[in-house]
C-alpha cells in the first residue's frame, strides 16, 4: 500500500549522538518531520519510523496493535545504540508512551527522554465500551489535526479503528506499571489546552516516573500536536538543550572530532 505524501520515515546519518522520533496515534512522520530536520541540521543522527499500519489507510492499522508499534520504534533503537555513543528517545502523544517504555527496558541505553503532550490513559466511557464496541463498528471519528496554528495541518487518519484503539489502551495499562523503571533525564513538554490528550495525563506520568532530573515545560500557544503548532520552535531548542546538556558536543560528527583532534 502506498504511503501517504508526508508520511513516509526520516533518517539522518550525523554524529556519534542519536535522536529517535515516534509519532502518535494514527499520525504519521510527518507531524515529526520538522523537528527531525532540525535536529539533523545540527549535526545529530536521527531515525523517525514509520509505524506498521499507519502512513497509508486507517484498515492496515486496523490489524497491527501495540507489540507491532512497540518493535518498530524498538528495532530503530538498536540500530541507533550500535552506531551512537548515546541516544535520546523523544516521542508525540502514544509516541511518548512508546519512547517511555524504551527507557523502562533498554536503561542506560537510553540517555534522556523528551515528551511532548503524552498519553497515559484512554478516559472515560471510551475505555468501558471498546472491548465490546470493537467488535460491532470498525471506526470512530478522527484524533489528528488538533492544531491551533492557522493552516497548520497534520497527516494522518480521519478514523480511528477500534481495534488498534483497544489495544492502545492495553498498552497503556501495561506501561503504567513500568512508568517505576523510567530513571533517565526527562524532559516533558505539554500544552496548556489540548483537545485529545488529558492533562492529568503528563501529571500522572511524572508523578509514576523514578527520574530525578525531570523538568516539565508548559506550551501556552498550541494545542495536542504542538511540533506542528506555534510552540515548535521551543519544542525544538529545548529539545537540543537538553540533548547537549547531557552529551556535551552532540552536534559534532564524528570526522569533525578527529579533524579537531589532529589538528597540531
Amino acid at each position: 500500500m502506498p504511503v501517504l505524501p508526508g508520511a513516509e520515515p526520516f533518517r539522518h546519518d550525523g554524529g556519534e549522538i542519536g535522536v529517535l522520533l515516534c509519532h502518535g496515534f494514527t499520525g504519521s512522520p510527518q507531524s515529526m518531520r520538522p523537528w527531525a530536520e532540525y535536529l539533523a541540521e545540527r549535526g545529530l543522527t536521527v531515525s523517525l519510523p514509520l509505524l506498521p499500519g499507519h502512513g497509508t489507510r486507517w484498515e492496515d492499522m486496523q490489524v497491527t496493535g501495540w507489540q507491532d508499534w512497540y518493535a518498530e520504534v524498538d528495532r530503530a533503537l538498536r540500530e541507533l545504540t550500535a552506531r551512537c555513543s548515546a541516544v535520546f528517545v523523544c516521542g508525540l502523544s502514544m509516541g511518548g508512551a512508546l519512547a517511555l517504555r524504551l527507557a523502562a527496558r533498554h536503561g542506560d541505553a537510553v540517555s534522556g527522554v523528551v515528551l511532548v503532550n503524552p498519553v497515559n490513559k484512554v478516559h472515560g466511557a471510551a475505555a468501558r465500551v471498546l472491548p465490546v464496541v470493537r467488535h460491532l463498528v470498525p471506526t470512530t471519528k478522527g484524533l489528528t489535526g488538533d492544531i491551533k496554528k492557522a493552516g497548520a495541518l497534520e497527516t494522518g487518519y480521519a478514523k480511528v479503528p477500534l481495534h488498534a484503539a483497544y489495544s492502545l489502551a492495553v498498552f497503556l495499562r501495561t506501561l503504567d506499571r513500568e512508568l517505576p523503571q523510567v530513571t533517565q533525564p526527562l524532559l516533558l513538554l505539554h500544552s496548556t489546552e489540548d483537545h485529545v490528550v488529558a492533562p492529568a495525563d503528563s501529571a500522572r506520568i511524572l508523578a509514576r516516573v523514578s527520574s530525578v532530573d525531570a523538568t516539565e515545560v508548559l506550551l501556552e500557544d498550541s494545542y495536542h500536536v504542538a511540533t506542528l503548532d506555534n510552540d515548535a520552535e521551543r519544542i525544538f531548542a529545548e529539545s537540543l538543550a537538553f540533548v547537549e546538556r547531557l552529551a556535551p558536543g552532540a552536534g559534532v560528527s564524528r570526522s569533525d572530532r578527529e579533524g579537531t583532534a589532529s589538528v597540531g
